[in-house]
């Protein structure tokens, strides 16, 4: 029977792309290894929604990790008042796998309770975790606090923090320099990458004379990125931001 239901949550999420794009662990699978191929070309008509429903409650507690994700995606069709809290269960899962699906599909959901939710797991345990609830915090339009980032400059993923200096480049307002600055001598290349990206994207003047010391990087890769980026800033004006109080 179970198998019967999944059919149902494959032809409703399994034509979706996952929403992140950094090793999600939401990409599409057909079915859970070892379970029995389904022959059906079409889902059964019979099942009621109250019934499928009560299958996807129990897929989340399943013990193979693959089944639980498919059925918080399967949530993600459901109404706020029945998803979030279901997905609110699921972000304790043990499986960080499943605590990024389960952030992605709150994320969707535009509702209040999601933010306290992205703040809390901005502390976990798991870096792909870590970047999905900063990524959502962003995705709802949320005011980040510096401080907030701040926390991620000594995170010992430099995952993390290359994705903290490409988000800082989004924030349309002052205070970010000193943060970039400083994160544009991270020990991982990756790192300073990031940060001399969003430098030059936020303070123009600033970012070109740190992308002159960056053409003696000790990273090969990232030198030649500053001196070609170097480059095409010289060959046109610098676009000066305005910023507003």
């Amino acid at each position: 029977m179970g198998d019967r239901f999944r059919l149902i949550y494959l032809k409703s999420t399994g034509s979706e792309k996952p929403g992140f794009d950094e090793g999600s662990p939401s990409a599409p699978f057909l079915r859970p290894p070892g379970r029995a191929e389904i022959t059906e070309a079409h889902p059964p008509e019979t099942f009621s929604s109250q019934a499928i429903l009560k299958e996807v409650k129990t897929d989340l507690k399943h013990p193979d990790s693959k089944v639980r994700i498919l059925a918080i995606r399967y949530l993600e069709k459901s109404t706020p008042s029945v998803a979030i809290p279901l997905l609110q269960e699921a972000l304790s899962d043990r499986d960080s796998g499943v605590r990024v699906q389960a952030l992605s599909s709150l994320i969707k959901f535009h509702d209040p309770a999601v933010t306290s939710l992205l703040r809390k797991y901005l502390k976990d345990s798991d870096p792909r975790v870590k970047i999905a609830a900063l990524r959502g915090m962003f995705h709802h339009k949320e005011k980040i606090d510096l401080n907030l980032l701040l926390q991620f400059m000594s995170d010992e993923s430099p995952w993390v923090r290359r994705k903290a200096a490409t988000l800082l480049g989004w924030i349309q307002g002052e205070g970010a320099l000193p943060i970039l600055t400083e994160m544009s001598k991270d020990p991982d290349s990756r790192v300073r990458k990031a940060a001399l990206f969003s430098l030059i994207t936020l303070y123009p003047e600033e970012g070109e004379d740190r992308l002159v010391e960056a053409i003696s990087d000790p990273d090969l890769d990232l030198r030649t990125w500053a001196r070609t980026t170097l480059g095409k800033m010289i060959a046109k004006p610098i676009r000066r931001k305005v910023f507003l109080a």
